[in-house]
């Protein structure tokens, strides 16, 4: 929308003339005044991408009889109210909205907007395309979302658009790897509004609201300023002067209704209450709440007053001094100040508002739209690599890539991935999805005509495998290639299941070599979801080694179902029931002892229960332990949520009512003892079964869970839970990921710096598990890796659960207003997903392992389909090789940074318990991109690195004197195709990112295709021109 100016175009002639008297940064701070409470005024607006309306509804201001906001207007409004008073600021924080907006203004409007930009009138705080979650968020996708943003901001209007700030002022908890994250861009601080209510008051009471957050234990100068809002994001109470709120006015002219004097004592008391709580003499003071400021001028008319009156008493005595600002003002007079802070280590998880409030029910809701976030950030980092592998730089391909980009942005928000939203909300965000991955598949297409020898590839994706159905293979899989993409630095083994008619296969390998592979049934839980098209029922599986990419070739040989040698079928596949008959073929059974039953490869042992069905031990590296799995059922608490005791479980809350019911019943149970793969298929109830697998040569147990629809029938929510039982000794405590990277130790009932209410025993232990959990005693460790975010404990010593899936039947009154009952087709929605096991001996190595395990599941193979007849004789493109990189580099990001650069990110994804400093050599990826030069930046990839000035604020006990700041500690790289090899090197402490930009040569484009799984450090590549 443009919009029309009025009285503001008078202006814009005068604005625009004094152009070269901009300036933004510390510079355009106000003023303030010693010896007084320097209160900064922060006016802001806090726009949700989506939650009880969907992303353009908010845009728009559609569907107002739900919620009344609209961006574009809010925006409209404030631009032209900055623009009337130099001394006026605003925060914006979504670039997703603020990008829209601006697109749609003439260019004298945006002008305007640049040098409000310019004097640090309009300030971007946060800066990424969406305010992310920090509970079910993996790193990679948080840290693709801000260089989105930011780099939007800065082709757009340059350094002056650079956020300074964190403001995660919505999201349920926060993590530590997202302040890690901050750092590691060079911010100087963060701010939030939620923290559990026990600790809130205990900072408050110690004057510890305030602190310096160490955002990593192995990442050095991890440090950032983190300050909880006193008031949540709010307006003080009686002076929301927005639209939306009804708090009188202030009213200052000879009427009988003048009430200057009384707003001005109460704003003056509060501040003074405020100020108690703080250790500096400046407080920030958030002015503005959800979709404020639509009618920006009543906002600004009645600030202006309220500073104008505060400040006049000054003449009187008062000790207040007010002030439009920003939060990197804010930071920056804290800084000046030299003052001491508090120290946090760990996170702000789980968040409580109140003693039957836990906010840990998000961990897990909707299930399968986090997986297919997982899933669309999967196949962007693929297409990210091909298309800078391929050199992709027409306005479509652009336009494609930008699209899935964008997206996953959205994605992130905290009422996305949270599962938060309402159902509709939710509906749209997956087709938002859906419509990205089908539009960025044609990159994908279009780079792998160009770097293999299917020139006329379909290459298309299955984007239904998840219920075991590929549209490709539904009819035939004769003739088939099967490209595999492999995302990571270093060649991968893995195995690839295909869903195929029961027929007899041939697969062999680009060389013609066959490949042994095998057919496995579809669980018969599967085949009658009754959504699901029957046409295959098998699943051929066969074993891959991958580089980067590779073609596999699938023939259907004649003779209808006769088997290859290299094959096993159904013949070796029998339902075996539990409770009616014994098992009479399973693998090293004995006959006098026919109690339990073993599957087994060269290095996976399981012992199950004939009897039960149910898994009784595991045996693997050179570890044997007891270990039961099972699944169980939380009810979820219906109340009225007219009181905490009376608070539902829904979207956001996980509260159960009374014990959990653990299912102990025996279970019908299938074995299929195959070469290569040996599964039991187990059936526990009408609507949960699981597969529980091994692989020949892969180091974890497999268990693929289903579970839905779940019933409802007597009016009962239900929250499923799979839970491992041990006998080790644990001690109360486990390890939970943060986001994917670092681990953090978890203390059951304990935090870090208060007691917390534990009124809810159970919730108030469940911590996000984004990638992995684990617990352990002075020999044993166990580990549960999953393929998507979700909530998990341990709740007993030796104990470890995950929840799964949910339904629940009441909105538990945080906003959404809605239950959370998800229905698909008629009925309860049906969630399919894995949990990955590792028992292992305790030391570095054990850890070491799940890891790898871990970068393996989050970016497996791609699986592209094309037919055969489409392949030619022309040579593919060579790709560069990893191979010599550590084992304990990641390439994080491989992706088009303009029309003639590219980011390179990589990682050493080791701790500092696990691994070590790690050097290697990127001269020979440098130079197969057609690199000119190479310059090194902060981890979104928008700022040089060696212009990094971070403050650096004063830990309790110490005795600052003089101001310090934190910059790069190493030599950042910059290096031209001119340079000598050897400057070429890189070096990476545990845990740490680096990111590259490569400027490349257009006019000698050889379409090489590096990998990006082998670098972990961000870098822009600049190429010859």
């Amino acid at each position: 929308m443009q919009f029309h100016w009025g009285i503001v175009s008078l202006l814009a002639v005068l604005l625009l003339a004094n152009q070269a008297e901009a300036m933004c940064g510390y510079e355009s701070c106000p003023a303030t005044k010693a010896n007084m409470i320097n209160v900064h005024l922060v006016p802001h607006s806090h726009d949700d991408v989506g939650w009880l309306k969907t992303v353009d509804q908010y845009y728009y201001g559609a569907r107002n009889n739900i919620q009344h906001a609209g961006v574009q207007y809010i925006l409209d409004s404030v631009i032209q109210e900055l623009l009337k008073d130099s001394s006026r600021r605003f925060i914006q924080v979504e670039t997703s909205f603020f990008f829209k907006w601006y697109q749609e203004q003439t260019e004298q409007v945006q002008r305007l907007v640049k040098k409000l930009v310019n004097e640090g009138r309009l300030e971007f705080t946060g800066g990424a395309w969406s305010m992310n979650d920090e509970a079910a968020v993996h790193y990679q996708s948080v840290i693709d979302q801000f260089s989105l943003g930011l780099k939007v901001l800065n082709d757009t209007f340059g350094a002056c658009a650079r956020p300074q700030i964190g403001w995660q002022i919505d999201p349920f908890g926060h993590s530590r790897e997202m302040a890690s994250i901050f750092a590691q861009m060079g911010f100087n601080a963060e701010f939030f509004a939620r923290m559990d209510h026990r600790e809130k008051s205990k900072r408050l009471e110690d004057v510890a609201i305030e602190m310096i957050w160490q955002s990593s234990a192995a990442l050095k100068d991890s440090d950032i300023f983190t300050g909880l809002l006193y008031r949540h994001y709010s307006a003080p109470p009686g002076f929301c002067f927005d639209i939306l709120c009804s708090d009188e006015p202030i009213i200052d002219s000879k009427s009988y209704d003048n009430n200057v004097k009384s707003r001005v004592d109460d704003f003056i008391n509060y501040v003074k209450t405020m100020s108690n709580s703080f250790r500096a003499t400046h407080i920030m003071v958030p002015m503005g709440d959800d979709f404020q400021y639509e009618d920006a001028e009543i906002n600004y008319k009645n600030m202006d007053k309220l500073i104008k009156y505060v400040n006049e008493r000054q003449v009187s005595g008062s000790k207040v001094n007010v002030f439009y600002s920003t939060p990197s003002c804010y930071v920056y007079e804290l800084h000046q100040m030299m003052l001491t802070w508090p120290n946090k280590t760990q996170d702000f998880f789980p968040y409580a508002s109140d003693s039957h409030s836990y906010w840990t029910g998000y961990f897990t809701s909707r299930p399968t739209q986090k997986r297919f976030e997982r899933d669309g950030n999967h196949l962007l980092q693929t297409v990210k690599q091909l298309s800078a592998f391929a050199k992709l730089t027409n306005e479509k391909q652009t336009e494609d890539l930008d699209e899935l980009r964008q997206v996953m942005g959205i994605m992130q928000h905290h009422d996305a991935i949270t599962g938060t939203e309402k159902q509709a909300v939710a509906r749209d965000y997956d087709r938002l999805l859906n419509d990205a991955v089908v539009h960025a598949q044609d990159n994908a297409r279009d780079a792998l005509r160009v770097l293999t020898n299917l020139t006329a590839g379909e290459f298309d994706s299955c984007l239904e495998v998840n219920i075991s159905v590929c549209a490709f293979t539904k009819d035939s899989a004769n003739n088939v290639v099967v490209t595999l993409y492999n995302p990571l630095a270093h060649s991968s083994s893995q195995y690839v299941r295909i869903p195929v008619k029961e027929e007899n296969y041939l697969v062999t390998d680009e060389k013609g070599r066959e490949v042994a592979s095998e057919l496995v049934p579809v669980p018969w839980q599967v085949l009658s979801i009754q959504h699901r098209s029957n046409n295959t029922q098998h699943e051929l599986v066969f074993k891959a080694t991958v580089d980067k990419i590779a073609n596999f070739y699938i023939r259907v040989l004649p003779g209808g179902k006769s088997l290859s040698e290299n094959q096993v079928t159904r013949s070796r596949f029998e339902k075996l029931h539990a409770i009616k008959q014994r098992l009479s073929k399973a693998v090293a059974a004995d006959e006098n002892d026919d109690d339990e039953f073993t599957v087994q490869n060269s290095l996976v042992k399981l012992t199950f229960d004939s009897d039960s069905g149910r898994l009784k031990n595991v045996e693997m590296n050179g570890v044997s332990q007891n270990i039961e799995q099972t699944f169980a059922i939380y009810k979820g608490a219906r109340g009225d949520n007219g009181a905490s005791e009376r608070r539902s479980s829904g979207a956001y809350i996980f509260r159960p009512d009374g014990d959990i019911n653990i299912l102990s019943d025996s279970v019908d149970y299938t074995v299929y003892d195959g070469e290569r793969v040996k599964e039991v298929h187990q059936h526990f109830n009408e609507w949960i079964s699981q597969v529980v697998r091994i692989y020949e040569g892969v180091n974890r147990v497999e268990f693929e869970w289903l579970v839905g629809p779940i019933p409802i029938d007597d009016d009962t929510g239900r929250e499923i839970v799979t839970r491992f039982k041990s006998d080790l000794a644990s001690n109360g405590v486990f390890y939970t990921d943060s986001n994917g990277r670092e681990m953090i130790k978890r203390e059951r009932n304990l935090r870090e710096y208060f007691e917390p209410d534990m009124s809810e025993s159970v919730s108030g232990n469940y911590y996000p598990v984004t990638a992995r959990i684990a617990l352990e005693d002075q020999q044993k460790r166990i580990a549960l890796l999953n393929d998507r975010a979700q909530g998990g404990s341990s709740l007993d010593d030796g104990q470890l659960e995950l929840m799964l899936h949910r339904r629940l039947l009441n909105d538990d009154a945080f906003g959404v207003g809605e239950a959370l009952n998800e229905e698909q087709f008629g009925t309860g929605l049906i969630a399919r997903g894995k949990v990955y096991l590792i028992l292992n001996s305790v030391d570095a190595k054990a850890s070491t392992e799940e890891r790898l395990a871990q970068h393996e599941i989050h970016l497996p193979f791609w699986k592209f389909f094309s037919n055969s007849n489409t392949a030619s004789s022309v040579k593919p493109q060579s790709l560069p090789d990893f191979s010599d990189f550590p084992q304990s580099v990641n390439l994080l990001t491989l992706e088009p940074y303009s029309s003639d650069e590219i980011l390179f990110r990589v990682e050493n994804f080791l701790d500092e318990t696990e691994g070590h400093i790690v050097s290697f050599n990127i001269r020979h990826i440098f130079d197969s991109l057609g690199g000119k030069e190479i310059r090194e930046t902060t981890l979104d990839g928008n700022m040089a690195l060696d212009e990094v000035k971070r403050f650096k604020f004063h830990h309790d006990g110490s005795l600052p004197k003089t101001l310090e700041y934190y910059t790069t500690p190493f030599e950042p790289l910059a290096v031209n195709a001119d340079d000598d090899s050897s400057k070429f090197s890189v070096t990476l402490n545990p845990m740490q990112i680096r990111t590259f930009i490569i400027k490349w040569l257009k006019s000698t484009i050889t379409h090489k295709v590096v990998p990006t799984e082998n670098v972990v450090a961000l870098a822009i590549i600049t190429f010859k021109k």
